[in-house]
């Protein structure tokens, strides 16, 4: 035992007498994978021939769409195709990938399995043998069955079809470069509407003729059993339609007058812009409680939709009637003429979109003049709607820390998702500001001009030229300012720093002045607003107490810092009940 311990000891001491280190170069920390090689940069190049394309929307029962793609290739070991990702309009990367399933690809007929990039999950890569000469592409798309899941865009009785959900296109070419023959099959008895033209017809397919990607893209098709097709055209020269699909036929019917009102948004557009950049302009119009409502411009045509008793119960739809003004204005704002930024040479290269108030925001206020100017609302109407906005603005206090141009990231940020305190987040607010700034321009324009010019002369200047061209012109901020400065000139770059990319507290409300009127409240409600509430939507207390409550009680929206926010009320709370008594709107109101 002694002997033990006395080598223990030893051992003990010779260990503590010994410096142990580890060489500097030998310590390991994590380093990076190395990322695959990137997508191939798009080139202003023709792709070598035609893809084929064949769209099966007959399975409206589940909402699928069989999609058969046929892609020529040469010369190449790897094929990479592309899934839309930065969708126009959305101005985000929205495109619906999670709604793509089945995929299979083949090349000359055998199958070969495709591989997705491991960073890039719109991008796929299918291996090529020596000689191949064409790739076969076959999936579904998948439109959501539930609203949690995205917007309705089929049921059994109408259809919206969107190209950019419905194939893959080949990287690394401008998309004006790619070529597609459509081919759409509809379940019998079905018809349609289109910007595309059509190069044959049999007894349930109808076959495009062939274009260029973005234009395919920008040509949507609406598809339906109630069907009916009003002619808006000013002349020979300016053809329009209003292509109409409803729930029930009755949804469609309209009246002598509100044919006449809408074939007047037509001239009164031609009388604004004294242009125009397409062959016909169809506004595609689902009228549908089942199918969601939508508002999405494109060059020679928009997708619009709304309640199914828009025309049968005109009264009490005022609120909605500038859908078709606003998409019909980004005809020329937004496709013909476009932010260089948010121009892209495909749809997977990120936009950009700084100028989303000229965008968007312009064309809400041109498309409130075309409404008001077209009489689908009377000027008192017009004037209501722009004091609510205004309204709003004054008790939302978001615009003292979020300048308006960052609302315009918030597309990409949100990815257009709801947020729950929309007063302090202001998520985008280009539209509604955007409007009132260009109110504020065009009343500016006037009293400078002592009433000589307006906003008009600015749209004739701006979105006037070249008419009948399609090609889309771009312009910079730069180009807006000279532009303006052309019409009347006046220190636009600091009038437009001062509204848009500088915080400012205060409602933006100048251009209400300008016009000669204030800002009033009043405790009676409009008869056209009263007669166009839906109960289900809620009521809108935002000016007193601070909230919007739903028919069940359900809150929507708590404004920052009103007095229920200071309460302690939420938005994801419900009221049962107002003081003691079972919750109904009338009775929250009353107290």
């Amino acid at each position: 035992m002694y002997a033990r311990r006395i080598r223990i000891i030893t051992l003990f001491t010779a260990l503590t007498s010994i410096s142990l280190s580890i060489p500097a170069q030998d310590v390991r920390q994590p380093q990076p994978a190395p990322l695959p090689p990137p997508i191939a940069a798009p080139e202003d190049k023709p792709y070598p021939g035609v893809l084929d394309l064949l769209v099966d929307a007959t399975d409206v029962q589940h909402r699928i769409v069989n999609v058969r793609e046929t892609i020529p290739v040469q010369g190449s070991s790897e094929l990479t195709l592309l899934y839309p990702e930065w969708i126009p309009g959305n101005h985000s990367p929205t495109g619906p990938i999670s709604k793509v399933a089945g995929l299979i690809t083949s090349v000359d007929g055998k199958r070969v399995q495709w591989v997705r990039d491991r960073v890039n999950v719109y991008a796929f890569h299918i291996p090529l043998i020596a000689g191949a000469q064409s790739v076969q592409v076959e999936f579904q798309f998948l439109a959501p069955e539930k609203a949690a899941e995205g917007r309705i865009s089929i049921s059994n009785k109408i259809a919206d079809l969107q190209w950019n959900t419905e194939l893959l296109y080949p990287a690394g070419y401008f998309s004006r470069g790619i070529q597609f023959a459509p081919t759409l099959k509809l379940p019998t008895g079905w018809q349609f509407a289109s910007a595309l033209e059509v190069e044959s017809k049999s007894a349930d397919s109808v076959r495009f003729k062939s274009v260029p990607l973005n234009t395919l893209i920008d040509s949507p098709v609406y598809a339906g059993t109630n069907y009916k097709r009003v002619d808006l055209s000013t002349g020979p020269d300016n053809q329009v339609f209003l292509d109409l699909f409803g729930d029930t036929p009755e949804s469609i019917v309209m009246t002598p007058e509100q044919i006449k009102l809408h074939r007047t948004l037509a001239e009164q557009a031609q009388k604004l812009f004294h242009s125009h950049h397409y062959n016909h302009y169809d506004f595609l119009f689902l009228l549908s409680d089942v199918v969601g409502g939508i508002g999405l411009e494109h060059h020679q045509s928009s997708e619009d939709g709304t309640r199914a008793n828009y025309f049968t119960d005109w009264a009490a739809n005022v609120a909605n009637r500038d859908l078709l003004g606003h998409e019909y204005t980004h005809s020329w704002n937004g496709k013909f003429r476009r932010a260089a930024d948010l121009w892209t040479p495909n749809f997977n290269v990120p936009m950009q979109d700084d100028l989303l108030w000229v965008y968007e925001g312009m064309t809400q206020y041109l498309g409130y003049v075309l409404t008001a100017r077209s009489g689908l609302r009377t000027p008192d109407q017009t004037r209501d709607l722009i004091a609510g906005v205004a309204a709003n603005f004054e008790h939302s206090p978001g615009r003292e820390w979020r300048p308006l141009v960052d609302t315009t990231n918030q597309p990409t940020v949100s990815q257009r998702r709801p947020v729950s305190w929309v007063s302090w987040q202001r998520p985008e607010d280009y539209y509604t500001e955007g409007m009132l700034i260009w109110l504020d321009a065009d009343t500016k324009i006037r009293e400078l001009s002592q009433d000589k010019k307006s906003l008009d002369d600015f749209a004739q200047l701006f979105f006037g030229i070249d008419n009948g061209s399609f090609v889309t012109q771009t312009y910079t901020l730069h180009d807006l300012i000279a532009a303006l400065n052309k019409v009347q000139p006046y220190d636009w770059e600091g009038f437009l720093k001062e509204r848009v990319y500088e915080v400012e507290p205060e409602a933006p409300e100048n251009g209400i002045k300008q016009g000669g009127y204030r800002l009033t409240y009043t405790e009676t409600q409009p008869e056209w607003q009263r007669r166009g509430e839906r109960p289900e939507a809620g009521e809108n207390l935002g000016a007193s107490i601070g909230f919007t409550v739903r028919s069940n009680g359900e809150l929507v929206n708590v404004w920052w810092n009103s007095p229920s926010f200071k309460a302690g009320i939420t938005p994801d709370m419900q009221i049962t009940a107002v003081n003691g008594t079972a919750f109904k709107a009338d009775v929250l109101k009353t107290a």
